[in-house]
């Protein structure tokens, strides 16, 4: 089914009689059972006011429609949203529905938020057919607040988003980053963790294990920014002598390969993503025994490659936080358990919202 309309969605979703596959652009190469309700035809700006940094569009539009608007005024979507199209061997095109969906977030999570954090209001369609409208379209109004988040980052378990409200920001002027070679993790978190405690308002810090590269981006006016990264150097002088990168075009092609984890694209094998304390990520990349490993978010997101039917769970044991495969196969389940208080209350949520179990395929 591939409704065109808000209306002809809740009428689908109304008529079903099994279970549904929600799919936006078809990027995050999932194969969910059930008959597929594609969004795709739920597209186009409907709302944008660059002077009150707010967007209003319908879920299935295209992310690469959205980028290229908001340049044209100088304005990005902050939380710099992956595209996963490299990483899961898939084609499509990434949508503005499944980045809110999935609570889809780049390297600049560490100094912005998520996405549910741009998130202003939506529109949904629940499990009954019911078109459901939370929270506003400007920045002010705060009304249904939780829902909005509760929403975002639902991967469709509870309904089908139709519209999403958003803030946006200005691009900045210019960026730079900083490189450090030949650190081991524990001292390249070590590093990124100094980094994102000084003052300089650091925007994304990374690690490749295998290259032993460290990276730590700064953006700004062009008149701050390369004062930031000498007195950066300047902190960070007791792990070496970093790079200054001052070509705002090799920053960003360098980050968006960070984003897209295209270290680990190219080789066959299960992707894992792994979320944890910055602290422990050293001692979980050596127990991972990995063929490749990627740190994002100062150390607190791991990407790790395994071999297929790895049981990454076991071999990282417990620790604060959480693993997901997401790509790949394996003895386990792809996502991770849920304590038994969160399982409860995430069941009671689906009750409410999908009384006839007709989200239960995940797309």
């Amino acid at each position: 089914m591939a409704p065109g309309t808000e209306a002809e969605l809740a009428e689908a979703v109304a008529g079903a009689t099994g279970p549904l596959a929600i799919r936006g652009g078809g990027t995050r190469g999932a194969a969910p059972e059930g008959e597929v309700l594609s969004v795709a035809g739920l597209s186009g700006v409907r709302l944008y006011e660059p002077g009150a940094l707010t967007l209003v569009a319908g879920a299935g539009t295209p992310l690469a429609e959205i980028d290229a608007l908001l340049a044209r005024e100088g304005q990005r979507l902050a939380f710099e949203p992956m595209d996963h199209r490299g990483l899961m061997g898939t084609e499509g095109e990434p949508t503005i529905g499944g980045v809110f969906a999935a609570n889809v977030s780049g390297p600049r999570r560490i100094a912005v938020g998520a996405a549910r954090d741009f998130a202003l209001g939506l529109r949904f369609v629940d499990g009954a057919g019911h078109v459901v409208a939370n929270g506003g379209r400007v920045m002010k109004n705060v009304t249904g607040y939780d829902l909005v988040k509760l929403l975002c980052g639902s991967r469709g378990r509870l309904g089908v988003l139709s519209e999403i409200s958003l803030k946006v920001l200005p691009a900045p002027e210019t960026s730079g980053m900083l490189v450090l070679e030949g650190l081991e993790t524990g001292r390249a978190v070590a590093a990124m963790a100094a980094a994102l405690g000084s003052p300089y308002e650091v925007t994304g810090a990374a690690h490749d294990p295998a290259a032993a590269r460290t990276l730590l981006r700064l953006e700004g006016f062009e008149s701050q920014v390369g004062y930031r990264l000498e007195r950066l150097a300047a902190q960070l002088a007791d792990f070496g002598t970093p790079e200054a990168v001052r070509d705002p075009e090799e920053v960003a092609r360098t980050w968006a390969a960070v984003r897209d984890v295209e270290a680990l694209q190219e080789a066959g094998g299960a992707i894992w993503r792994v979320h944890c304390r910055p602290s422990v990520a050293p001692d979980l990349v050596a127990r991972a025994r990995a063929e490749g490993a990627l740190l994002d978010w100062g150390g607190g997101l791991i990407w790790l490659r395994v071999p297929e039917g790895t049981d990454l769970r076991a071999r990282l044991g417990r620790f604060d936080g959480h693993a997901t495969r997401v790509r790949g196969d394996g003895p386990e389940p792809a996502a991770p358990p849920e304590a038994p208080a969160v399982a409860a209350l995430a069941e009671g949520l689906r009750r409410r919202f999908d009384p006839r179990g007709i989200f239960d395929a995940e797309g």
